[in-house]
This record gives structure tokens, sequence and C-alpha cells, in this order.
């Protein structure tokens, strides 16, 4: 045997060699953190997994929840009766236009009140960010009712009073909660405003992160606040405005107590979401199948949403 042979077999074995020592490294490492990750390991697979698994069993089933009861398989009986069932259609199309339409908006607003908040001549910036970040850690349930009284129908309402009684801007009351485009726009304030605060404050430690010498050598070159605006803190910000829509989207898709809360989906299930439908039919109709079946619909829905976005972001370059 050559002395060329040998040193190709030399090199041959060297990256088996390797992949043991990695793999030995490995499990050697996975040995030592096992006791420390072992209780988490235990909560997911509790309370992730199995009822994931779980779920998509269910929605398969014509599923009793009684003990002992049977719950015959009617395979995909529950997913067509969903495109049959107009209150279905509803759903989707107020969970989608939901996401249209607060998305935008709540992005807007955020990065607007914290490009202004980060301002050099803006003082109390602390009190601010406690400021906008109030609604968020605020009970849905308080918010929801403060909402009702805000738009009740009638001159008690607030609004109805300010815009009939005081303003004179509406002939007459308008019932707000009554009317499904009126109690749709009701929905869309409601989630803005309770979440527009998360929005602000991941922009605002954003924002701190962006070296200043870049602001001062645009300024030397002659540049205003607009041109920086565009130029420098857009492109900066680029992978926190990717990860801030993603989750606002996410958010979007599971709208529930603004809809629970103010309308219970009604009038006639045409303010009614995806989220509330499924809640009314597990736990309200007991039709837990079809539940299940819309659950799974739903997060598949998220996941090929979420996933061809993070695909779509890992092709870009920033900078």
């Amino acid at each position: 045997m050559s002395q060329t042979d040998v040193q190709v077999q030399i090199q041959q074995k060297e990256p088996k060699k390797k992949e043991r020592i990695n793999l030995k490294k490995g499990l050697q490492q996975w040995k030592e953190v096992f006791p420390f990750i072992i209780l988490g390991l235990i909560g997911t697979g509790v309370f992730v997994i199995y009822p994931l698994f779980k779920g998509i069993i269910m929605s398969f089933q014509d599923y009793n929840i009684m003990p002992g009861a049977e719950s015959p398989w009617v395979g995909f009986e529950n997913y067509t009766r969903a495109f049959e069932d107009q209150k279905f259609g509803y759903a989707v199309r107020n969970t989608f236009l939901n996401t249209i339409v607060t998305v935008p908006i709540n992005w807007f607003l955020g990065i607007f009140f914290a490009v202004l908040i980060n301002l050099q001549f803006i003082k109390y910036k602390i009190t601010f960010r406690t400021f906008y970040y109030l609604p968020i850690i605020t009970s849905w349930i308080v918010v929801a009712f403060l909402f009702r009284y805000l738009f009740a129908s009638g001159e008690s309402g607030f609004i109805n009073y300010v815009l009939y009684t005081q303003l004179g801007m509406i002939d007459q009351p308008i019932s707000w909660l009554q009317n499904q485009w009126t109690a749709m726009f009701v929905i869309w304030l409601f989630h803005i405003w309770k979440t527009v605060g998360w929005t602000v404050v991941i922009y605002l430690a954003a924002l701190q992160g962006i070296p200043k010498s870049l602001y001062e050598a645009a300024t030397i070159d002659g540049a205003n606040g607009i041109k920086m605006f565009r130029f420098i803190t857009i492109p900066m910000l680029a992978p926190i405005t990717i990860f801030v829509v993603i989750q606002l989207v996410m958010g979007a898709f599971n709208i529930f107590p603004q809809v629970y809360f103010l309308t219970g989906g009604g009038p006639m299930n045409q303010t009614e979401v995806i989220q509330s439908m499924i809640y009314t039919e597990a736990f309200e109709n007991m039709n837990f199948g079809y539940s299940s079946a819309l659950g799974v619909m739903m997060g598949i829905t998220i996941f090929i949403i979420t996933w061809s976005q993070q695909k779509k972001i890992g092709k870009q370059k920033f900078y």
C-alpha cells in the first residue's frame, strides 16, 4: 500500500472519529444538565405535547366528555362541517380583518410613540414607558367594562353623549355594540389600545441600542430628521420590526377577550372570531370534537404564516 493510500484512509477516519467524540461530548453534556431540566420536560409533555396530540385525535371524533362514554370516530366530518357553517365563515373573516386592520396601526403607533419619547429633549422617559405599558397589565375584564361604558347605546354612553349631546356631530345615538361594523370597530379599538404599549416598549429598547454616532455623522452631512429616520432608524430597526410584526400577527389571530367580553360574538354571530367560536362550541354547545377541529385548523394557519415569514426573513440582509 502506497503512502498516498494510507493518507487517504487516515483522512477518511478522522471525520468519523470527530463525530464519535462530538456525540460522546454531547451525551455527557445532556447527562449533566438533565437533572435540572427534567421538571421542565415533564411539564412540557403533560401540558403541551399531550394536549396537542389529544386535540388532534379529538378533532376526528364526536367526542363525549362524560366518563366511560363512547367517542365514535367520524373522520373529517368535523372539518367539512366547518366549511359549511356560516358562523365559521364570519369567524374566519373577522379574524383576518382584525389582523389586517390592527397590525399596521399597532406597528405605526408603536414606532411613532417610541421615536417621539426617545427624542433627546423629552424628559421622564420611564414615566411615559410606564404610562403606555399600563393597559397591558390592566385586567381584560376591567378594560372591557370600561369600553362597554364608553360605547354604550343611547345617550348614557360616554361617546354618544359627547358626539350627540355635546357636539351634535350625529343625528341620533349610535348602538355601537348592536351593529356588526360598529361593534367590530370597537373591538379593533379595544385590541389596539390594549396592546400598543408592548410595541412602544420594544421599540424604545431597540432605539436606545442604535449608536448615536450614526445620527451625529448624518447631522454633519446635513441630513434632516426625516432622512435620518428613513435611512438610519428604519434600517437599524429592521430585525426588531420583523419580530414585532410576527408577534402582532400572532396576537391578532389569538383575539378572544375583546370579543367575548364586549359582544359575545353578537349580533347574530357577526362579530365571532375563531377563538371565541372554539370556546363557544366547546364549553357552551359541548361540541368538543368540532371545537378541536377548529383549533387544529387555526394552529396550522398560524404555523404556516409564521413559518413562511421566518423563512423569508432568513434570506434577507438588514444592513
